[in-house]
């Protein structure tokens, strides 16, 4: 069966009278949202703007649940084998449901068909920025650059396999050069690198990078979006530089057990939209350096597919895999 029918099932199993009853009385206990990352991390703490503005918004506390490790699987586990009643969600992500189904060989779950899409809730802009003393300012000229020098001029990531990786993989793919990739065990040592002259750019989250930008320790050339970041809206997009069709942006949202409710589920989604679209949600998400979005489960669903397969290829084209 072809997986977006897959996902699609997922989404709407369980249909019926059942459903309906149990959105009226739902939710009467706390949530339980199971985050597969470290407490206190950027990715963690967006999904807790998101469980903080729920909670608020049901009249029932959403807990945080962190259950970090192999590359998001250990709470991916947890949380699919949990009663799809609509009590336990799952923090979903570009690194769970995009790029881990592709590099690991074997995985606990199938994050296709045992999840349910729900709502998604923000995405995060990576920055394309340079060290100072590095020559192009701009997208066209860093790849007149890279392609007089192939192979010369290299860029930090924060280890292979992360967003700042596959953003520049997919930016040589797209703009045709050949540029050396830097993988460094996390994003503070990639930026302390590119700030020190190690490498000569990186494409860097916006909450990191936007403070070194202010500072004059970094030059912003692009944005990795399909539109300019609210916090650098003078600095355009890959795509409008000039490599149309990039756009790599992280993403957050919120999955289920398959087989949770559809009526649940659309409860869930309209209660996320309306949490960080506007107000305190949305204010702190933008803060954090992401930008509060919003899609109902179906979109969702296929946003997710879309992402999914692109990594598939992207994963190839790196010869990333994971015992």
């Amino acid at each position: 069966m072809p997986l977006l029918r897959q996902f699609a099932l997922a989404a709407l199993c369980c249909a019926g009278g059942t459903g309906v009853w149990a959105a009226d009385t739902y939710p009467n206990r706390p949530i339980r949202l199971i985050s597969p990352n470290p407490a206190g991390g950027a990715n963690d703490n967006i999904g807790r703007v998101a469980a903080a503005r729920m909670g608020e918004a049901l009249g029932q506390q959403v807990v945080v649940d962190n259950r970090g490790g192999a590359g998001g699987m250990i709470g991916a586990e947890i949380a699919a084998r949990a009663a799809p009643d609509g009590y336990t969600l799952f923090a979903a992500s570009q690194a769970s449901h995009s790029v881990a189904p592709h590099t690991f060989r074997k995985m606990p779950v199938d994050v296709i068909r045992d999840f349910a899409p729900v709502a998604l809730f923000a995405q995060v802009q990576n920055v394309l920025s340079a060290n100072p003393a590095f020559t192009p300012s701009t997208v066209q000229e860093l790849i007149a650059a890279a392609k007089a020098r192939p192979g010369t001029i290299n860029y930090a990531s924060a280890g292979p396999g992360s967003a700042s990786h596959f953003s520049g993989l997919a930016f040589a793919k797209a703009a045709g050069i050949n540029i050396v990739h830097i993988p460094y065990k996390g994003g503070a040592q990639a930026m302390t690198a590119l700030i020190a002259g190690e490498a000569a750019f990186n494409f860097g989250p916006a909450a990191a990078s936007v403070p070194l930008i202010k500072a004059g320790r970094l030059k912003a050339i692009a944005v990795s979006g399909t539109t300019r970041a609210r916090a650098l809206p003078d600095v355009p997009t890959v795509a409008e530089s000039g490599v149309p069709g990039y756009s790599i942006v992280g993403w957050f949202g919120l999955v289920a057990p398959k087989g949770t409710p559809p009526a649940i589920i659309a409860r869930l989604n309209a209660t996320v939209r309306n949490a960080v679209s506007s107000g305190d949600g949305a204010k702190q998400l933008i803060n954090m350096g992401a930008e509060p979005a919003s899609m109902k489960p179906e979109a969702f669903g296929e946003f997710i597919m879309r992402e999914y397969r692109r990594y598939a290829a992207l994963v190839k084209d790196a010869g990333l895999k994971v015992e």
